[in-house]
């Protein structure tokens, strides 16, 4: 009996991600942020001719299986990448990206589990002049990107998959067999990526980066999300270092909070409830009950948040949010 299974990973640059001189494209238009990749994965060529991200990584494998026990397996798969588009007066103009090779390093194999390894990505094609920390002390070729996935098939038919390494730039989501978003890098370093990811400091070097994932946030967040950012009033962009609290539970205050990198976590009476990441929404219990926070939230890591007025969002969308934040309720 073959059994099969596959895991996929999208790259992507979210908005606000890009920090300090390099931004400046992006503010005027000549780069681009990207929209967010779909909930679902249908037709991953399709979405690479349609320019829908900077990267992807796809790993399939199977076993095969007789007495409960592996006998034979493989994989197969292997690294997307799309151009780059500059729009440089009225003309766009693409840069074509540069693959490195697919890294496949032997899986581990077991009588009833076999873990494979697939490793993807490249650079852009666009020249980014920069100083970087050692020799050669400036480089013209973008950085790198890249992500690694691990799979697991085991001989009972279930399956595990995890980002086992990524960069820390761009934005990377991870999608199931069913081609189902379920994980997501939880931060964003640009600075560092922006001057070590090149040469030995890359998996086609001599290190991998360790990738910090997160649960997926609820579709209607991610519906909000867009809402919010893409609206009219554009949101104050705040950023939080690791341990502050950035709202108290009993303040009287209404904003909201939407998560653009990092991780938070909910605190009621001093007791952790729960963690999120990027893209989970925050504060809208206060909107709806009276202007009083009902918890604390707490920065895990460094994090960069949006905040908005509580009349950003319509009043009948945080009602059907908050029906899933009780959080205390669940405890």
């Amino acid at each position: 009996m073959r059994i099969e299974s596959s895991v996929t990973s999208i790259s992507w640059i979210p908005s606000e991600a890009v920090g300090g001189m390099t931004k400046m494209p992006f503010e005027t238009g000549v780069a681009h942020y990207d929209q967010p990749p779909p909930d679902v994965i249908e037709d991953l060529d399709a979405l690479q001719r349609d320019g829908r991200f900077r990267f992807a990584n796809r790993l399939s494998a199977w076993v095969d299986v007789e007495g409960g026990r592996i006998v034979g397996h493989g994989q197969a798969g292997g690294g997307l990448i799309c151009s780059t588009l500059l729009q440089l007066g009225k003309k766009q103009v693409a840069f074509e990206a540069i693959s490195l090779p697919d890294l496949q390093p032997d899986p581990e194999v077991g009588a009833t589990e076999v873990t494979f390894f697939q490793t993807a990505g490249g650079r852009t094609g666009v020249p980014a002049p920069r100083r970087v920390r050692r020799a050669p002390y400036v480089q013209f070729a973008a950085p790198l990107a890249w992500t690694t996935l691990a799979l697991t098939v085991r001989a009972d038919g279930s399956s595990s998959f995890a980002l086992s390494g990524a960069s820390s730039f761009p934005r990377h989501w991870v999608y199931d067999h069913d081609g189902t978003l379920s994980l997501k890098s939880g931060m964003i370093d640009f600075s560092n990526w922006y001057r070590r990811a090149f040469g030995k400091h890359s998996p086609w070097g001599d290190r991998d980066s360790e990738a910090l994932t997160t649960e997926v946030e609820s579709a209607l967040e991610r519906q909000l999300s867009l809402t919010l950012m893409q609206g009219g009033a554009k949101p104050k962009v705040r950023t939080f270092k690791a341990g502050t609290a950035i709202t108290e539970q009993g303040a009287e205050e209404n904003d909201l909070f939407l998560v653009l990198d990092g991780v938070v976590r909910i605190e009621v009476d001093g007791e952790r409830v729960a963690e999120y990441g990027p893209g989970s929404m925050h504060g809208e219990r206060a909107v709806l009950e009276g202007g009083r926070r009902t918890s604390t939230i707490r920065a895990v890591t460094a994090c960069k948040l949006a905040v908005a007025s509580a009349d950003s969002i319509d009043r009948d969308a945080l009602a059907q949010l908050s029906s899933g934040h009780r959080r205390e309720e669940q405890r």
